[in-house]
């Protein structure tokens, strides 16, 4: 139980201004914390003098990725000016839990570290922006139904930041009657020894496949991705009870591929056919292998007539505070071809072979020959250099 302050506070939260598609759910969820102990809350993006000078109780700054560095510590810096007590300024997230010393080192704050229990279960304050910002998914409650993975896999902060597997947590509190659309941000959901009640539940709340909001159908996204090697037969079966656009499965490493394969035949045989996928480069891959992994889905596309969309992720150490770590199998001339290609196709690979021979080359050769150009032969190859030409 929260109770009202009989003198309420003025809270201010601050996501720093770098460039994300989803609201910062922390903050929306501190928000629903302070409002139900009737202080007065407001939210902004970036800095701002005028906002930072008024007199505000406790300020909350909630940090990301460990790459934005230099942008989060500037807006914390920000923020602590003309400030008597920099105690009345708390900063979480994950940077903030995974470079917790750093970040006290720079700033003289000691930041939380990892969630806060009693707020991290409270359902997000859908209008704590008051529709001041546009984010990429207006038009969806955002929850979790499970907490943390028991898989401990060396590129991924999940199992620091949340150490316990939580099989189960209600989803009705979580969502907002305005919302089209459901994001589920888990982890790792077929981990659960609850999935069954949790496919139950979600069909409850409205979610059940071919579910109407108005005029419209209602989607899910496991947004996070689902595990491939914990993908039943059993399990598809019950995510295809749901309303799935599309059906996540991640492709980190080409060992997966006799696997990989099978789970996308699988979801092809109940009735799934919009898959995305998130695919891991400069980690310990090659790029010939992680050629192959995009070719997979555009083969698998053709076979099978889906609708296979890829989202190459760059792998970047878990205390990085920049982008520029290159693996020992890639250069960085390698690196920022990739990057020049994912700009012209606006970081997806789509379904269409055409494109991607014409993006990608036709051959792991050729697409090794393709990122080793400068960026104007990239941009302009069709003009200055015919395919043909590639060995």
């Amino acid at each position: 139980m929260i109770y009202h302050r009989k003198s309420p506070k003025r809270v201010l939260l601050i996501e720093p201004e770098y460039k994300v598609k989803y609201p910062p759910l922390g903050l929306m969820k501190i928000s629903t914390y302070h409002k139900m102990r009737g202080d007065e809350v407001v939210f902004h993006r970036g800095t701002n003098a005028s906002i930072r000078d008024q007199n505000w109780d406790t300020i909350y700054i909630t940090t990301l990725f460990t790459f934005m560095w230099k942008s989060t510590i500037e807006t914390i810096k920000f923020y602590q000016r003309n400030r008597t007590n920099i105690k009345d300024i708390r900063v979480g997230g994950i940077l903030a839990s995974l470079l917790q010393g750093d970040v006290e080192v720079e700033t003289g704050i000691r930041p939380h570290f990892g969630l806060w229990e009693k707020v991290d279960r409270l359902p997000p304050d859908y209008h704590f922006a008051d529709g001041a910002y546009e984010y990429w998914k207006n038009n969806a409650s955002f929850a979790y139904m499970t907490k943390g993975c028991p898989n401990r896999c060396s590129f991924c902060a999940v199992s620091t930041l949340e150490p316990e597997y939580v099989d189960f947590i209600p989803l009705k509190h979580q969502l907002s009657s305005n919302k089209r659309d459901l994001i589920l941000l888990d982890n790792n959901v077929l981990a659960s020894k609850n999935l069954s009640q949790i496919i139950n539940e979600i069909k409850e709340c409205g979610f059940a496949k071919g579910a109407m909001y108005g005029n419209a159908h209602r989607s899910i996204d496991f947004n996070q991705g689902l595990d491939a090697r914990l993908l039943t037969e059993e399990k598809m079966n019950l995510l295809s009870q749901l309303p799935i656009d599309p059906l996540r499965i991640a492709f980190d490493d080409i060992k997966l591929k006799k696997l990989y394969i099978e789970k996308v035949r699988l979801a092809h045989k109940y009735g799934l056919k919009h898959l995305s996928n998130y695919i891991l480069f400069n980690y310990k891959d090659t790029p010939e292998d992680f050629y192959e992994r995009l070719r997979i889905n555009i083969e698998l596309n053709a076979e099978l007539g889906l609708s296979i969309f890829s989202f190459p992720m760059r792998y970047i150490p878990l205390d990085a505070k920049d982008r520029r770590y290159i693996s020992p199998k890639w250069n960085s001339t390698q690196l920022r071809g990739v990057q020049c290609i994912l700009h012209a196709t606006r970081g997806v690979v789509g379904p269409k072979k055409p494109f991607f021979e014409r993006a990608f080359g036709k051959t792991a050769e050729e697409f090794k020959y393709i990122i080793g150009q400068p960026e104007e032969a990239i941009f302009y190859r069709e003009k200055m250099r015919p395919y043909s030409t590639a060995p």
